[in-house]
């Protein structure tokens, strides 16, 4: 975990939880597979436990941390912090107790705002009205195309204060992407020696979507064989827009 990160929509990671599996095309260059993998043979604690081989593998086994909970009040200056950038909070080998400890966290720093991100819009779904949602939390799920239309409607019956898409690494177009209740949205290309190619008008449809409903828009990178290849101006502008922080 870090006070800073170089992600463009986030100032900080925090990860309570490490470890995860594959379970759609989007994760398959997953830059926290390799990076598990390189951090097991530097003998990072946090990562020493292994995945199933067919969907993670070395140090990407799933894997709590509760002295990790401690992270953010030592951070005293108000930070958007990325929740899990090397795991998935949602994954169902965390337990929902777990879930309530972080969250309880979240509630106990508000000068922070948390952004949590997963893939498991489904157990999110059912455990929400499980969970106290604090006001500075914001709450997305990763879209890759528009087989993944479904992990939207769930995350829009989710009571967080902000609910937000990252459409990264897109893969393929989204067509009438559905942006009912959606308050943020982030698009980007993939990164990486394996990356695929993207598409403008694929992103292109995402901002006029964006657009046309009001919904502030990201744009994040085109990438390539490393995160800064392609740049992140889109149509001869950078596109940086964010929902409101909490109060």
């Amino acid at each position: 975990m870090s006070d800073r990160s170089s992600i463009e929509w986030t100032e900080a990671t925090w990860n309570p939880t490490t470890g995860c599996d594959r379970v759609s095309p989007g994760c398959d260059n997953c830059y926290a597979l390799s990076l598990s993998k390189r951090l097991k043979a530097m003998g990072a604690a946090k990562y020493q436990l292994d995945g199933d081989p067919r969907t993670s593998g070395p140090g990407f086994g799933i894997a709590v941390h509760p002295d990790a909970l401690t992270t953010p009040y030592k951070w005293k200056r108000p930070r958007l912090v990325f929740v899990n950038s090397m795991s998935d909070l949602f994954h169902a080998r965390v337990p929902i107790s777990f879930i309530r400890d972080v969250f309880a966290v979240i509630e106990d720093t508000p000068h922070h705002t948390y952004q949590v991100l997963t893939k498991r819009a489904r157990r999110l779904q059912r455990v929400a009205d499980k969970l106290s949602w604090p006001k500075n939390l914001w709450m997305g799920v990763s879209i890759e195309s528009s087989s993944q239309y479904n992990r939207v409607a769930d995350l829009a019956e989710v009571p967080a204060a902000v609910r937000f898409l990252s459409c990264e690494p897109l893969l393929g177009p989204v067509p009438d992407l559905p942006l009912n209740n959606i308050d943020w949205v982030i698009a980007g290309g993939e990164s990486g020696p394996q990356a695929r190619a993207i598409d403008p008008e694929w992103v292109r449809g995402v901002r006029e979507r964006c657009v046309s409903t009001n919904t502030p828009f990201f744009f994040k990178q085109w990438g390539g064989p490393r995160a800064k290849s392609g740049g992140r101006e889109l149509d001869g502008r950078t596109w940086e827009e964010m929902p409101l922080l909490a109060s």
